[in-house]
């Protein structure tokens, strides 16, 4: 039997120098999306940003199931995106529920980086919701740049 799965609580104190961030992808069964997933985050967490991730921290990488009556996006997805301090869309690859979730946290005021491998064709509706758009070759690149926003972020 699967386990059920639970709401994200984000700790309100951060540690000084770093902030929490929803994180969003298109995401696919298996392995891949989770390595990519734990290469950027290992990125991310060098310039100090820790993530939020509905697939391993709510579904489990498919271990736990939303209770029947109960949604992904408006259940689990809204109430966290609401508790983190900005939200990072990895849009290597175009998704609606990227767009949704940039939607949202464009009307709640959370700001949006968008982060995507060099060439990548990010729609206009992105860019135009996006704070930040950071391309990037490999996980690596994005440690300088994050290092800048959780800085200005803690700034604000």
């Amino acid at each position: 039997m699967k386990e059920i799965a639970k709401p994200v609580i984000i700790p309100k104190n951060r540690k000084p120098g770093t902030i929490h961030s929803f994180f969003a992808l298109k995401f696919h069964e298996g392995d891949e999306d989770r390595a990519k997933v734990e290469a950027i985050e290992k990125a991310l967490n060098k310039a100090g940003v820790t993530i939020t991730l509905m697939a391993r921290d709510v579904e489990k990488w498919g271990q736990a199931e939303i209770p029947e009556g109960k949604t992904l996006m408006t259940d689990y997805a809204f109430p966290a995106m609401q508790q983190c301090d900005c939200n990072i869309i990895e849009f290597s690859e175009k998704g609606v529920g990227l767009g949704i979730n940039a939607g949202y946290c464009y009307a709640i005021g959370k700001p949006i980086f968008v982060i995507a491998k060099t060439g990548s064709d990010i729609s206009t509706t992105i860019s135009n919701l996006a704070t930040k758009v950071i391309f990037y070759d490999k996980p690596e690149d994005l440690v300088e740049p994050f290092k800048q926003i959780v800085k200005s972020l803690q700034n604000a």
